[in-house]
């Protein structure tokens, strides 16, 4: 096999030892639609979806949690999220699937995420630095990548440089929904086609050992939130009023 299809292989190998349970939500964003066509930059949907989760992360720390085993079995939680982002890209003849990681997503502006998506998805290959140390890794002989991803899944220190908090994959813009991707990671974030009403099926593929499935549902409510509150802000070039009025508060506050 390829490479790259030795990756997925040994990623699949620990994703199927998780107990991960899908919850969705049907979420109307007709507004958020229009407004980015209009946007000048018209970031794409992967970037939207990225940045809202990872705002809805920024304030349910559980979203941000992740089961690993050394040096006991715990959770551990980070301050931050790291996004996973699948990308699908020709590598050697063949369609192959790589990620890119963007950190702390929540606090960049929407067309810098969308740009950063952009890099992976257009770039050389060999310019991208977790592409290449995908590659690397995976033309070690068997045991020694699933030693490697076993304790890169384990060690909570390296975790998040190595796979992120979460992940994102989508096929809709080839006009398909994905129903229950397989990831190692606690949490993955997945969606549908937009529809002409705006009408969108969103999917959180979650850790049973990390949360429950009443948190999912308020997170994917909370996100809806997000998209139709600030997000659509931002894509109006609007300012969100409730974060303006927080910002005004301790601006007094420190004078």
């Amino acid at each position: 096999m390829s490479a790259p299809r030795r990756f997925i292989e040994d990623m699949l190998h620990f994703a199927a030892e998780i107990p991960t349970v899908p919850v969705q939500r049907r979420m109307v964003l007709r507004d958020v639609a229009a407004a980015r066509v209009r946007c000048p930059d018209r970031p794409g949907w992967p970037a939207v979806f990225l940045k809202a989760f990872a705002r809805v992360a920024a304030d349910m720390p559980v979203l941000r949690r992740a089961y690993v085993k050394l040096p006991w079995p715990h959770l551990v939680e980070y301050p931050t999220s790291v996004a996973s982002i699948a990308v699908e890209r020709e590598y050697e003849g063949e369609p192959a699937v790589f990620f890119g990681r963007v950190w702390n997503p929540a606090k960049l502006p929407l067309a810098e995420v969308h740009s950063r998506i952009r890099e992976f998805a257009e770039d050389p290959i060999e310019d991208i630095s977790s592409f290449r140390k995908l590659l690397s890794f995976a033309r070690l002989p068997r045991p020694l990548r699933r030693l490697g991803m076993w304790l890169g899944l384990n060690i909570s220190r390296t975790r998040p440089g190595q796979f992120g908090t979460f992940g994102l994959t989508a096929y809709s813009s080839l006009g398909a929904t994905s129903l229950h991707p397989l990831s190692p990671l606690s949490v993955t974030l997945t969606y549908g086609v937009v529809g002409a009403d705006g009408a969108v099926d969103v999917r959180i593929i979650y850790d049973h050992r990390v949360m429950d499935g009443a948190t999912v549902a308020r997170a994917l409510a909370r996100l809806e939130d997000e998209l139709t509150g600030p997000i659509l802000y931002e894509l109006r070039g609007e300012v969100d009023e409730s974060e303006n009025e927080i910002h005004q508060l301790a601006e007094r506050a420190v004078a």
